[in-house]
């Protein structure tokens, strides 16, 4: 997918939103550092983020996922094996 945003944010920390076919976009926060940049063309299994602990709403390292279609959110589990 191509990268929308890859940026820091108080609340989110290091946050990465992927835009994929379908619609459909993939959102990762509280990375510790970034490792792409706004507009890169990611590929499946390419690190995109070193994971972490930051943004003020982050609790401990860990790496926040979501996926979105037209504005609504989609179970992951859905989607991906894991």
């Amino acid at each position: 997918g191509t990268v929308i945003i890859a940026e820091y944010t108080v609340e989110t920390g290091y946050t990465i939103l992927i835009q994929h076919e379908n619609n459909i976009i993939s959102v990762y926060r509280h990375a510790k550092s970034v490792l792409i940049n706004n507009g890169d063309f990611v590929n499946t299994g390419q690190a995109i983020a070193v994971y972490g602990n930051s943004g003020v709403l982050s609790s401990g390292k860990h790496l926040h996922f979501e996926l979105w279609n037209d504005g609504k959110s989609l179970n992951p589990e859905n989607y991906i094996e894991f």
